[in-house]
């Protein structure tokens, strides 16, 4: 047998067995990922400075000239950055409607 014939029939198995592969990873029903329950922390007494954050956040670009926003981030800055400070609750990782109310 040819060298070249042999690498031949070698490289039409190779894509058969890739076709065959994909055809079969077609036909297999795509499932939904599994949903996760997502927990929410409520604290006793809500802290107005996340309800600026989120406000802050959904504005975008206009934060940065807003002086609300501009005291919300220093205060959550001092937070954080203060000895042995651990964060109560993360900002919620979805925003409301942009015509939400404040």
């Amino acid at each position: 047998m040819d060298i070249k014939l042999l690498a031949r029939i070698g490289a039409i198995a190779f894509v058969a067995i890739a076709i065959i592969a994909t055809a079969i990873q077609m036909r297999q029903p795509k499932t939904a990922p599994d949903l996760v329950e997502t927990t929410t922390i409520v604290s006793a007494a809500p802290d107005p400075l996340v309800d600026e954050l989120i406000h802050c956040q959904s504005i975008g670009q206009a934060g940065a000239s807003d002086a609300d926003c501009l005291r919300a981030w220093a205060e959550n800055r001092r937070r954080f950055l203060a000895p042995g400070a651990r964060p109560e609750a993360r900002l919620p990782d979805q925003l409301a409607p942009s015509g939400a109310a404040r």
